[in-house]
């Protein structure tokens, strides 16, 4: 779960923010089940997160900015290539860019973090946190000449010949373009990681960033195999009034035009070769849809499978619908809908970006009321970006998981709590949030001018 995450000089973001889902010892209403206690501490972490404000305010660059740690952790990079840092453009003077996470992985508490530039990773850290102490799993240092140095602290012990390729990647530091987490992912097995940087790295794995027009979470490949995931969906649209019965996944086999059509000759020629007998070779399109090559005695097959919706015709019979038949709304439920299953097969944490975009409001509160019915003995946790002021009801969500984004006069994105303004338990948040009484709403006060202006261009004053 994650329990905080901190950002300077990345995006909207210019001196550090900080979003926290450290429950208040403040907070005396509803809801007591929606945090969970952190390990080792007298602490506990919350469930859920939804943050609030005006458009450009900011919010979903918290979003992008968990997005590219999660990248910069994991993902390896060519030797000279430039790190996709988007800094604050506003100051020109911002230095280096800062990203800071605290997680609970495994019953142990860690925070990870690293500083950088476009050109290589200056530091970065990993550490356990016990008591309130924090313990160095590793730290790495980057010099001003491009040299990477790794020290260990409590990473576990590396004398056991099982992590000898691990001591010798701590020798060898990795590229100074790349963080040491995602050099040991992408060099070592998995046996090699020690148990401190496994768990930062199964941490990352399973962080879920979901953002509105995804075409990866319409994805048919992530239901052919899982026929619990086809039926929750499908049960989940059925009750959400979409008007589909049912979802199935439907198999073509494709003509030798047919193929050609939809794949490039490339594509195909490395199909081929990768098709063997008895394996299937699949290639995702770039709408979601699946091609299928196998080897069926000495003739290759192709088969295009895709996800149908089947709506009931009226003499009874299914009747199947292309997905993108379907309207923003049901195509964005569909989304949205593995976050919902995925929660009672793991422990996850996801993180949706305008949760609300396409959905109708009564639809949006129910997605978040089910999370809570739905995980209430799990280990799951759902952050939101949103504009769906409905959300805002204490009968739905605690204080302090509510958080707002507002610019401030230099254009920087400020980030602060519900419980910064101590509402009373009674107080209707969603009329005072339109009223302005917690900022992050946009203000229109230049639309009057500008529509004088239209009426009079020469700007001159009525007589």
């Amino acid at each position: 779960m994650l329990v905080s995450f901190s950002v300077s000089n990345f995006r909207s973001f210019n001196e550090e923010q900080t979003f926290s889902l450290v429950a208040s010892k403040r907070h005396t209403g509803l809801h007591q089940n929606h945090a969970l206690p952190i390990p080792h501490s007298d602490e506990s972490v919350l469930r859920a997160g939804v943050i609030y404000g005006a458009n450009g305010a900011g919010k979903s660059n918290l979003f992008k900015a968990l997005r590219f740690l999660r990248q910069i952790a994991l993902d390896v990079r060519d030797k000279e290539e430039a790190i996709p840092l988007e800094p604050f453009l506003l100051n020109q003077t911002a230095g280096v860019s800062r990203l800071d996470l605290q997680f609970v992985c495994f019953e142990n508490v860690y925070r990870y973090g690293v500083k950088l530039t476009d050109t290589q990773v200056d530091e970065e850290w990993l550490v356990r946190i016990v008591d309130g102490k924090e313990k160095i799993v590793f730290e790495r240092i980057t010099s001003e000449e491009g040299s990477v140095s790794v020290e260990l602290g409590d990473a576990g012990s590396i004398d056991d010949s099982e992590f000898e390729k691990f001591a010798a990647m701590v020798k060898v530091g990795g590229p100074r373009n790349q963080t040491f987490l995602a050099t040991v992912r992408s060099t070592l097995d998995v046996p090699s990681w020690p148990e401190r940087v496994s768990d930062a790295i199964v941490w990352f794995s399973r962080l879920r960033l979901v953002s509105p027009g995804d075409p990866v979470r319409r994805n048919p490949s992530a239901f052919i195999n899982d026929d619990d995931l086809l039926s929750f969906a499908g049960e989940f649209l059925n009750a959400a009034a979409t008007g589909i019965d049912r979802l199935q996944v439907a198999q073509t086999t494709l003509s030798e035009e047919e193929i050609a059509g939809l794949v490039s000759a490339p594509i195909r020629q490395r199909l081929a070769s990768a098709a063997i007998e008895g394996r299937a070779v699949r290639q995702v399109r770039p709408n979601g849809d699946v091609i299928i090559a196998e080897k069926i005695g000495e003739r290759l097959q192709y088969s295009l499978v895709q996800l149908k919706a089947a709506h009931r015709g009226q003499n009874g019979e299914d009747i199947p619908f292309d997905i993108e038949q379907e309207s923003d709304g049901t195509k964005r439920i569909l989304e949205l809908i593995p976050a919902l299953h995925s929660f009672q097969q793991i422990p996850l944490c996801y993180f949706i970006d305008e949760i609300d975009r396409s959905l109708h409001p009564m639809l949006a509160r129910e997605f978040v009321e089910f999370f809570f019915r739905s995980c209430q003995n799990r280990t799951a946790q759902l952050i939101m970006t949103t504009h769906e002021s409905s959300l805002l009801d204490q009968d739905l969500l605690r204080r302090d998981e509510i958080w707002f984004a507002e610019k401030d006069q230099q254009g920087a994105t400020k980030l602060y709590s519900l419980l910064d303004f101590a509402p009373r338990n009674d107080l209707d948040l969603r009329k005072n949030y339109l009223q302005g009484r917690f900022g992050a709403i946009p203000f229109l006060g230049g639309m009057e001018r500008l529509l004088e202006k239209q009426q009079d261009p020469t700007g001159a004053k009525p007589e």
